[in-house]
């Protein structure tokens, strides 16, 4: 291990120790030791000692429910804390800065000024934040992490005298025992506002001082380096988000929901906007300004103030009326900031007043970090994404033909569909009639279509259909919102998320781009999202990442055609069984162009807390997509070979049929899946909002894509990130293809990804663990399965190791081996316990209910989440 590890062992085993003293303070020295003896267990099992292994599972069985549900919670605990001291090393050690390894590739290839200024024009980083379940922590011990990670920030300060030391370790201290005596688990599920509100202490907490900081260094060192600068109004970082727009599947996000999700949004953007223009009134008290500046401060002796008086009073109001209304309350919604221009405009006054008078100095500080903020944020801090199912749009649109006398809409052909569509969007009189009453599922759809029409433009983003698959689908969106009012152009999105849906997706978008009054009503500006995580579970990571690129440069070729401006949506999830992949190997693998529209991704779940979670992460994680961007834009990586082409397209198919032969062609896959993992527990974790199905009945096909990773990573197989991706790979070696493949590895940045993705994956992989899964709970005469799964993972490991050359997973990355190493004393008990508790709940009566039992089952499997740092 490194020097730098070694001080990370270090500052785990501190924080171990002060969690074991606040265990003892508690229960007394036999349990510390207890638990230490376990976490001792716990390594050597983790290294190969079966017999170790067989005394853990020994030792659990004899302990009561009481007792295992102690040792889950302290070990949970000690992984949030190893995961705590990783994150802090992470944002402080020394590495290569980003954007100066852009800097170092570009000395090395050949460009011009104008390539790295047109790139920057191009530059456009859109995150949207999603509540898909998979953060596991209560947001209650968020808050305490944090500040936990803080304080170590604070510790590693060399220039501490001891009595300051002193200080931060009883802090330390007092958060290790408040997270210590707070429950893990929600009592409720978090409602669609929760969640919402989270995803705002998001930006408040880290964003709101990351965004400005990351531009303020990427200018910095532009224009160190080549003389430019990031110009006032560029707005290279714009958040999204889909907590209380997203209903797919979600019956709890209405309209109403959606509503107050707006409002509590432009009320913490005026709260935030309101603080920042009282520390500039604050500090602008200077008399000299320009003659824009005086016209409208008047004669007053200190204009800046008396321009940002007027701003912060606009602030209060919007703060206060919005208020009202969340109250049920009149408002009178005049004196509301209502959109970007009403705070840009006396900002850029007080900017341009001070560069004119000699003080650029004071208005490139803090103010100009508000008008970033401003092209940021905005008005309403983020832009809320709509998402439904096609499904629903097009029920709405059947029930609406049925009462008008047309026939039934979902029984017509696509042909008629799309007529009646087109002819309805070009009509100028009203669609609707005003005596039709719709049922409650339709009346959804027009409500939310009508929250949109109440609403300014600037608070949404785009509206995505969930599943779609012909224009129709796209048309039919179109038409609701014209008929519910809505008067702009608001951004139609399919997501395209099922194999088949992929493949054809350049089919959908040419007959759209092929109608002009579709161009001119859309300005020739297209969103398409590209599913990742059904598409997986669908075919298998091979197959589907195939098609995915494949759309993608089909997609950007179209475009080109047509002359649109087309952005690429990303609907990627934490695991390679969900698209994902880090930042930088995500974006250079993308096909060439696929970037010129700008970089748009879902951030979700625990990725946000660990990518954007605090300022400094999130500075750094900005700088890399931005490093990655731009290096993407100036040096694109090659197109595929023909010979690629055919080999990929090759094994894509066979990767497709392997999977598929297991998951949905064997009989006995779904029985096994629910007796070897706790994918039926699962659904008693109150995580997010949204149900773990889409219905409410059927197997693996209705499970959404996050349980089902989930459920396979406690059990330590990942299956679906790996399942017939390397047995195809193998085949291609078999039939000669070696050098192929190897000049794939080494020339194509697509490729040599997800086998990178493979090589992490597999070191979280665990055959022996996910064998003591099977023998203690997959009948006998099933455990055949799971063997020959395993087998297939060794595998595919073995082949791995041998494509790179390297003895075990992971070994040209020692430093994320050493991560996974650090958490094995503590996660591999973890293990055995929730394989123990699994034992006991199962053999419970259905109508007795062990809230003990429960409770401490739930606690392994998020404690287990947090050890694997990706859940789904």
């Amino acid at each position: 291990m490194s020097e730098q590890t070694h001080l990370l062992q270090d500052t785990v085993r501190d924080l171990g120790r002060v969690l074991g003293q606040t265990i003892q303070a508690q229960l007394g020295e036999g349990w510390l030791e207890r638990i230490e003896q376990v976490r001792k267990k716990g390594r050597k099992a983790f290294e190969g000692d079966s017999q170790c292994a067989d005394e853990l599972q020994t030792l659990f069985s004899e302990l009561n429910d009481d007792d295992l549900l102690t040792l889950g919670r302290a070990f949970c605990q000690f992984l949030n804390l190893a995961n705590i001291a990783e994150q802090e090393y992470n944002s402080s050690k020394d590495d290569v800065h980003p954007i100066t390894q852009l800097f170092n590739k570009l000395d090395s290839i050949e460009h011009t000024d104008a390539d790295l200024a047109n790139a920057l024009d191009e530059l456009e980083i859109e995150l949207v934040l999603t509540a898909h379940p998979t953060e596991v922590s209560r947001r209650t011990l968020i808050h305490k992490y944090t500040e936990l990670a803080q304080c170590l920030d604070q510790l590693h300060n060399t220039r501490l005298n001891d009595d300051e030391r002193e200080v931060i370790e009883y802090r330390i201290a007092d958060l290790v025992a408040q997270a210590w005596h707070t429950d893990e688990i929600r009592s409720e599920r978090p409602t669609p506002v929760d969640e919402a509100s989270w995803g705002f202490s998001v930006i408040e907490n880290s964003l709101w001082q990351a965004v400005p900081e990351f531009i303020r260094e990427l200018d910095r060192k532009l224009n160190k380096k080549y003389g430019m600068n990031i110009p006032i109004d560029a707005a290279p970082v714009r958040i999204s988000s889909w907590m209380g727009g997203d209903r797919d599947g979600n019956p709890f996000v209405t309209a109403s929901v959606t509503q107050r999700v707006l409002l509590l949004a432009r009320r913490r953007a005026a709260t935030l906007f309101f603080n920042d223009v009282d520390r500039l009134q604050s500090e602008l008290s200077m008399a000299e300004c320009n003659s824009e500046l005086r016209a409208e401060a008047g004669d007053a002796l200190e204009p800046y103030r008396t321009v940002l008086r007027d701003l912060r009073e606009k602030l209060r109001n919007t703060y206060k009326g919005i208020n009202a209304v969340l109250n049920g309350e009149e408002a009178d919604r005049k004196e509301w900031i209502s959109c970007q221009q009403e705070l840009l405009h006396p900002l850029m006054l007080c900017y341009q007043s001070l560069h004119e008078c000699g003080m650029g100095v004071i208005a490139d500080g803090e103010l100009l970090d508000c008008i970033r903020r401003v092209h940021c944020f905005g008005a309403h801090l983020l832009r809320l994404d709509i998402r439904q199912d096609s499904e629903r749009h097009a029920d709405a649109i059947a029930e609406l033909t049925d009462y008008l006398g047309l026939g039934d809409y979902n029984s017509w052909s696509e042909k008629e569909k799309q007529t009646f569509l087109q002819q309805e969007l070009a009509s100028k009189r009203p669609l609707i009639p005003q005596d039709w009453q719709p049922s409650a599922p339709v009346k959804e759809v027009l409500d939310t279509c009508k929250v949109i029409a109440s609403n300014n433009a600037e608070g949404f983003g785009i509206y995505i259909i969930s599943m779609a698959s012909l224009p129709s689908d796209v048309y039919s969106v179109q038409l609701l919102l014209k008929a519910m009012g809505v008067n702009w152009s608001m951004p139609v999105a399919p997501l395209f998320e099922t194999l088949d849906d992929l493949n054809n997706a350049a089919d959908v978008m040419n007959q759209l781009f092929s109608n002009q009054e579709y161009l001119q009503h859309t300005n020739q500006r297209q969103y398409v999202m590209i599913g990742y995580s059904d598409s997986a579970k669908d075919a298998g990571a091979l197959a589907a990442g195939w098609a995915q690129y494949q759309s993608q440069e089909a997609l950007v070729a179209l475009a080109d055609q047509f002359d649109v401006e087309l952005t690429l949506f990303h609907g990627r999830g934490g695991t390679i069984g969900r698209g994902g992949l880090p930042a930088q190997a995500a974006i250079l693998s993308q096909p060439p162009g696929s970037l010129k529209g700008g970089f748009r991704v879902t951030e979700q779940g625990e990725t946000i807390r660990y990518k954007f979670g605090m300022p400094e992460i999130a500075k750094k994680s900005l700088c890399l997509y931005a490093g990655a961007i731009l290096q993407a834009i100036i040096d694109p990586p090659p197109a595929p070979k023909a010979e690629w082409r055919e080999l990929m397209t090759s094994m894509a198919a066979s990767g497709r049929d392997n999977y598929r032969a297991v998951v949905r062609d064997d009989p006995e896959f779904v029985r096994y899946f629910r007796v070897a993992t706790p994918e039926l527990e699962l659904g008693k974790l109150p995580l997010g909002s949204r149900p773990a199905k889409r219905k409410p009945n059927g197997g693996v096909e209705s499970l959404r894509a996050i349980p089902w990773i989930f459920a396979w990573a406690q059990t330590r197989l990942v299956l679906p990130s790996w399942l017939g991706v390397m047995k195809a790979i193998q085949t291609a070696l078999d039939n000669g293809k070696q050098p192929l493949i190897e000049e794939m590895i080494q020339a194509w940045p697509f490729f040599h990804s997800r086998l990178s993705m493979l090589d992490m994956v597999f070191l979280k992989a665990d055959v022996n663990i996910s064998g003591e899964y099977d023998k203690r709970l997959v009948p006998e005469e099933l455990r055949y399965f799971g063997q020959q799964l395993r087998d297939e993972l060794q595998l595919s490991i073995d082949l791995i190791n041998k494509l790179f050359n390297q003895q075990s997973v992971m070994q040209h990355d020692p430093a994320g081996k050493d991560s996974m190493q650090l958490r094995a004393g503590y996660l591999q008990p973890l293990h055995y316990l929730q394989i123990e508790l699994l034992d006991r709940v199962r053999k419970q009566p259905e109508e007795q209910i062990n809230h003990t039992l429960e409770r401490a089952m739930m606690i392994t499997i998020a404690g287990i989440a947090v050890g694997m740092r990706n859940t789904g």
